[in-house]
């Protein structure tokens, strides 16, 4: 029977389940998505209950057809989402989408009590707040909810909650918690001195390290079960544990996130959209700045589209072209306005004079990669780093990938295909393997690239 480690990786839209050989490689998949629920004001929430019943049958099932020898599970989510349990276990409220919006007046007076806002959002390596930091969450249930907050016993980010689902074990661990919560001071890598004084050290449970796992007896089996990994935190650590030299990775995806994991530097927000910090699975604090590229795109495209009277799929058959691309930065001139990114540069509104869709979508393609060139700056601030990794939905973009090698020439750029990226992670957290340099090669695709000659 062939050992292998599960790993449940559930994002906003697709729930997957996977199992890995000792060598990282898919042996098994499969997905469900689940229609949102809405929460008691209304606001469209993931359905727990049903994600909780599938966790269960998909597992049992597995365990079942001894097909496979599971030896190890854990559980990789999206982060900036708390479930909330009662003395049962059982979870009292509905789990608050982080896309709800906070009541303003508390926000308010949060920073009324706990300002500075520049210094607060500083330690704690936050954007501004909103339900996207699940610190807030908190302090929210606490000042509207007070009967509510009184029954909680525990607070479980995401990741940990479906780890107890499995073990009953409520745990906290630093991916989660380093996630934009606005509970962890960096400088003091301990909790904020506002949690403490909202007493609310009292329902986050024990922070264990990511790597932490508990052996135990489930349905009659020996597993390890993990104690679960924020995403993005997950998708980073193949990079980490197989590359010796100092990097940068490009996350692309409707996100496109840069993460510099090689950094002492506290994040200062940027004018290019926002800093963050994430934590590394010990703790260490990794430098990220997002931008919401991916989503601009996908909008900027469908115009495009419209204007040429071209296929909607038609933008993925573009290649660079070296004479389109030196004939527009001849005299270049700023021409899109964007929808869901804000930018000094920006007209204000898209001026096209083009008269071929290859032209205004390579004109398209300078302008976003000029924008993914400060954030990647931004993340790089002065530390001395020559690799820059790109993984997502902009890697088989040759435009972007062309344009990007061209303005990094100091730097060696690769990309690779990570459609695994925090499913892997997660697994590999909870393993004592070593992964060596030859690991993106053989499962990520891991492919170099050189500049274009400037002729």
């Amino acid at each position: 029977m062939q050992k292998v480690t599960a790993v449940f990786d559930i994002g906003k839209t697709n729930k997957k389940f996977f199992l890995f050989d000792k060598d990282f490689k898919e042996v098994h998949k499969e997905y469900i998505t689940f229609n949102e629920i809405v929460d008691e004001d209304g606001h469209p929430t993931e359905n727990l209950p049903a994600l909780q019943k599938w966790l269960k049958s998909v597992f049992d099932r597995i365990l079942k057809a001894k097909e496979f020898h599971v030896k190890a599970i854990n559980f990789s989510t999206y982060g900036a989402s708390l479930v909330h349990l009662d003395e049962n276990g059982e979870p009292l409220t509905p789990l608050y989408n982080y896309t709800k919006p906070l009541p303003g007046e508390i926000v308010t007076s949060f920073f009324e009590t706990y300002g500075p806002k520049e210094e607060f959002l500083k330690t704690t390596g936050c954007g501004d707040l909103s339900m996207l930091n699940s610190g807030l969450q908190l302090y929210w249930l606490k000042k509207d909810k007070p009967e509510l907050f009184k029954k909680i016993k525990y607070a479980l980010h995401l990741p940990q909650y479906l780890s107890y689902v499995f073990t009953g074990i409520p745990l906290s661990e630093y991916t989660s918690i380093g996630c934009h919560t606005a509970l962890w001071d960096y400088s003091k890598k301990d909790y904020h001195s506002w949690v403490y004084k909202e007493g609310f050290d009292r329902i986050l449970p024990p922070i264990v390290s990511t790597e932490t796992s508990i052996n135990m007896n489930y349905n009659g089996n020996r597993i390890k079960i993990g104690v679960g990994i924020h995403d993005s935190s997950a998708a980073l650590l193949p990079y980490v544990r197989s590359i010796k030299k100092k990097f940068v990775l490009v996350s692309t995806g409707t996100w496109s996130i840069v993460f510099n994991p090689f950094t002492d530097q506290a994040t200062a927000t940027t004018d290019t959209g926002d800093s963050l910090n994430y934590m590394r699975i010990n703790g260490k604090p990794v430098k990220a700045t997002r931008m919401f590229l991916g989503n601009e795109y996908k909008l900027q495209v469908a115009k495009l589209d419209a204007l040429f009277g071209v296929e909607d799929d038609y933008h993925r058959k573009v290649k660079f072209d070296y004479d389109t691309y030196f004939e527009i930065m001849q005299d270049f001139q700023h021409c899109f306005k964007w929808e869901s990114i804000v930018d000094k540069d920006m007209p204000s509104k898209t001026r096209m004079s083009y008269d071929k869709y290859e032209h205004a979508y390579h004109h398209l393609m300078i302008e976003l990669v000029l924008l993914q060139i400060k954030t990647i700056r931004d993340a790089l601030g002065t530390d001395d780093i020559a690799k820059i990794y790109v993984d997502g939905g902009f890697s088989n973009n040759d435009i972007y990938i062309k344009l990007l090698s061209h303005h990094f020439r100091d730097k060696k750029l690769s990309t690779t295909d990570a459609s695994l990226g925090s499913a892997l992670g997660a697994a590999i957290s909870i393993s004592d393997n070593k992964l060596n340099s030859k690991f993106l090669k053989k499962n990520y695709a891991l492919k170099k690239h050189v500049p274009f000659i400037v002729s």
